[in-house]
């Protein structure tokens, strides 16, 4: 599963993404992951068995590298069952270019590992391009 968690900085994504995360945590049967560029913003909303990774210091600059990055996190632990991303667009410096394979991509490794994924993304709904409105 893929979902989209879409609407206008400050409206309020990260709070129901750290809700989503905590209340997955809760339930799952392997492990959680907590993605963003900048995680210490929130390490102390998100309970502390959930895996949190700060992109910041990888220099992740396209979406073809930030699928990489998440391949790696997932070879690295076969036990993955959540990943959530905050602010997957500040990741890639704002580039929707190349957003819509990488959603794609991102359903694949979903099917292929049994992961479900949660991205908050910082786009008015109404300017969402039409391929995003599948993944809400």
């Amino acid at each position: 599963m893929v979902e989209l968690l879409i609407g206008k900085k400050g409206t309020g994504k990260t709070k129901v993404l750290i809700e989503n995360v905590n209340a997955a945590a809760a339930v799952a049967s392997g492990n959680v992951v907590f993605i963003s560029k900048d995680s210490s913003r929130n390490m102390y909303d998100i309970k502390s068995q959930i895996r949190m990774v700060d992109t910041k210091d990888f220099a992740i600059t396209s979406w073809e590298e930030f699928l990489g990055f998440l391949c790696g996190v997932i070879s690295g632990n076969f036990d993955i069952t959540h990943i959530f991303i905050d602010g997957i667009l500040k990741i890639v410096d704002d580039k929707l270019e190349g957003f819509e394979q990488f959603l794609q991509n991102v359903e694949e490794l979903s099917a292929k590992f049994s992961i479900s994924f949660v991205m908050s993304v910082s786009i008015d709904k109404d300017e969402a391009p039409e391929y995003m409105k599948k993944y809400l």
